[in-house]
């Protein structure tokens, strides 16, 4: 008997062993899109797409298993009872609207006007407008953005005021999404600000990398 415990023991840590293995296997390549640099040597601001245009899936940048992962609600996924997001969504690395100071929590949300890219998609992008807004009372302010890549650009716009005199109707489409697509309630859309506020905003939320 003492024998085959013996046998069994070194079969389950030669098990345990495996798994560890596998772990460290299945974690190589990953990294933590949060703590990116907030901007290249270029002096460009950076992005991550987690949900791209197009698509009612909300996807989410977990932190704690380094993947983009579907919102749970209940055990299932969260898809949005509305319209498909209209613009690339994700974050801006190395950043966090601080509750400490009235925010959410998160990194600062960016809406990028431009074709869809997929999830995980490192962008550089350029800020043009900020959408200050609270979510059940918390901040929660919106950067708007266009690709720095001129190509991946679908809009003549490069800051507020040409947006809002050439493309008046995305002004209004994104404040429509954004107070609707939780259902209507919680949203509290407050003002717009230009270029020189969205970067603001940046920097005022940055965190040390």
């Amino acid at each position: 008997m003492t024998t085959n415990f013996v046998q069994l023991t070194k079969k389950l840590a030669g098990f345990i062993v495996l798994l560890v293995i596998i772990s460290i296997l299945s974690s190589c390549g990953k990294k933590d899109y949060s703590r990116l640099p907030l901007m290249g040597e270029d002096h460009l601001f950076c992005m991550v797409v987690e949900i791209p245009a197009g698509t009612n899936h909300k996807i989410e940048f977990d932190k704690k298993t380094l993947a983009f992962k579907t919102n749970q609600v209940d055990g299932q996924d969260r898809i949005i009872e509305f319209l498909a997001y209209p613009c690339n969504y994700g974050f801006i690395p190395s950043t966090l609207q601080n509750k400490a100071t009235g925010g959410d929590g998160d990194p600062l949300d960016v809406l990028v006007i431009g074709e869809s890219r997929e999830t995980g998609t490192l962008m550089k992008i350029i800020p043009i407008a900020v959408l200050h807004m609270t979510d059940n009372g918390e901040r929660d302010d919106k950067i708007i953005a266009i690709p720095a890549d001129p190509f991946s650009r679908t809009i003549k716009a490069q800051d507020f005021a040409s947006l809002s005199t050439r493309y008046p109707a995305i002004i209004q489409i994104i404040e429509l999404w954004m107070s609707n697509y939780k259902g209507g309630s919680g949203i509290q859309i407050e003002e717009w600000g230009f270029v020189v506020d969205a970067t603001k905003t940046i920097i005022e939320n940055r965190i040390e990398q």
